[in-house]
């Protein structure tokens, strides 16, 4: 069983950055392709970026393209959301999901998620 745990979020002000970070256990993540996603208040939770299983493949939701960079360390365990020039908009609660294999993409039904952490900007 892979567990997921993030780390990383807090209060920024627009503009600013934060880098967020998911800790895998139970199993290697060499073979699982990590995305994350969000839910803004009010809203349904989102896709929002991807790193495939090799690591050497992405996929971004449009808002967040230039912004946002996903990654994985296999030899850590870990996968990573650099967020940069953040907006009012990027407020959510951000999760850590994991897929086996490929690239997740939105419509993807990811087998493992973590629990959050709550991602603040403010003006």
């Amino acid at each position: 069983q892979v567990q997921l745990v993030e780390s990383g979020g807090g209060l920024v002000q627009t503009g600013g950055a934060l880098r967020l970070s998911c800790a895998v256990s139970g199993r290697s993540s060499s073979m699982l392709s990590m995305g994350w996603f969000r839910q803004r208040p009010g809203r349904e939770r989102e896709f929002v970026a991807s790193v495939s299983w090799s690591g050497r493949s992405t996929y971004y939701e449009d808002s967040v393209k230039g912004r946002f960079t996903a990654s994985k360390d296999d030899a850590a365990s870990a996968a990573y959301l650099q967020m940069n020039n953040l907006k009012l908009e990027d407020t959510a609660i951000y999760y850590c999901a994991a897929a086996e294999g490929g690239l997740m993409v939105p419509t993807t039904d990811p087998a493992y998620w973590g629990q959050g952490t709550q991602v603040t900007v403010s003006s």
